[in-house]
């Protein structure tokens, strides 16, 4: 399977291709979150039914605004996801209107994450944007903890990819409500 350095992941992703990438815990299944077309195979992939909504990894907040609509927290809800960031917090927040229900699936919300791991950054700030991130493997699988695996799962069924290593995390990313400040997982 082709594995390609960032700027090439990138060329990848805004030709809507699907691409394999490694996270702060496992390898993570990614698309560009503004191309339909993508997100769809992207869930055809994975078999996952497209309501339960996706994940957006950012290198940075400015990248994940566009598609969400902070007024709707406090500046102090808002101080707590940021003093959380970059780092393996996913944050469920409230959306803007016009945001894509393959993306939200059947929620008000998305879940995002400004993420520390270089690979991402360098991936994000590439694209100038997020990209979706779900756990690369088949819905109800482990997720792939190594190149061998990716390959397995995906061979002659993703574009690419990516090239670096896992974090150190021993798990996936915890997930907390912004609004409530409950979490999730």
């Amino acid at each position: 399977m082709l594995q390609l350095d960032p700027s090439e992941i990138s060329e990848v992703i805004e030709n809507g291709g699907v691409i394999a990438y490694p996270t702060e815990a496992v390898y993570g299944l990614g698309c560009d979150p503004d191309n339909a077309v993508a997100i769809e195979t992207l869930l055809e992939i994975k078999q996952r039914p497209w309501q339960k909504g996706l994940i957006l990894v950012a290198s940075d907040y400015s990248q994940l605004a566009p598609y969400l609509d902070d007024t709707q927290l406090t500046t102090k809800q808002l101080e707590s996801v940021f003093s959380k960031w970059p780092g393996p917090f996913t944050f469920i927040m409230p959306i803007r209107s016009n945001i894509s229900k393959l993306l939200c699936g059947s929620f008000n919300s998305l879940a995002v994450r400004v993420s520390a791991h270089p690979g991402i950054q360098a991936i994000c700030n590439s694209l100038g944007k997020p990209l979706v991130s779900t756990s690369a493997n088949i819905t109800g699988q482990q997720p792939a903890m190594s190149l061998d695996e990716v390959t397995a799962q995906f061979e002659g069924v993703i574009a690419g990819i990516a090239t670096g290593e896992l974090g150190f995390d021993a798990n996936p990313s915890t997930i907390i409500d912004a609004i409530s400040g409950k979490i999730l997982r």
